[in-house]
């Protein structure tokens, strides 16, 4: 494909970009470390609140796609264009843009994904549900195999829509949320 990503329609992208899963890859978590020191040598220190691993790849024992995500929590809502201009400027693609979240990928390219992929969400700090989840499947591994047979149930039916996998996984993430929350209160 010789279009640019701008031009190209979410199915292209989706086609481009397929959900695939993998078995769980110990590398992750050195890959996050050196990205997270990345981040950390390029951002001012004083924006940056907290940043985590999060995601399936921080789940320990599950298949996942290939994808290290990153929860970069800030102090406020003007840390998070200063950030999102560096990071951009340091080879980061913004993929979406709220009033207050953005989420940032390194490692697409128009030929498809690089070895190393990862998306990074830029959040104010305590918007983190993430961690909560990340926990509670860690602690409660017979859980977290629920999960994976969940998402190996819906890998080849929303390969190549992205938007339906994540909505269909939508309301097994709420409820181990919900439960984690009440089992960390006052924990993030």
């Amino acid at each position: 494909m010789n279009k640019k990503f701008g031009e190209m329609s979410l199915q292209e992208l989706w086609q481009l970009f397929p959900i695939f899963l993998v078995e769980h890859n110990t590398a992750w978590t050195k890959w996050y470390e050196e990205e997270k020191n990345a981040i950390l040598a390029t951002v001012p220190s004083k924006s940056i609140k907290r940043i985590n691993h999060i995601g399936s790849t921080a789940i320990l024992r599950i298949w996942a796609k290939n994808i290290v995500d990153i929860l970069l929590e800030v102090n406020n809502k003007s840390d998070l264009d200063i950030i999102k201009g560096i990071l951009i400027n340091n080879g980061w693609l913004c993929m979406n843009t709220t009033e207050n979240r953005i989420t940032l990928n390194k490692g697409y390219t128009e030929q498809g994904f690089a070895k190393k992929v990862f998306h990074l969400h830029i959040r104010i700090t305590g918007d983190n549900d993430e961690l909560f989840f990340r926990d509670y499947l860690n602690k409660h591994e017979e859980i977290a195999k629920e999960y994976e047979t969940l998402k190996l149930s819906l890998w080849k039916k929303f390969e190549h829509d992205r938007d339906g996998y994540t909505n269909a996984k939508t309301d097994f993430i709420k409820k181990c949320t919900d439960l984690a929350k009440c089992e960390y209160r006052n924990r993030y």
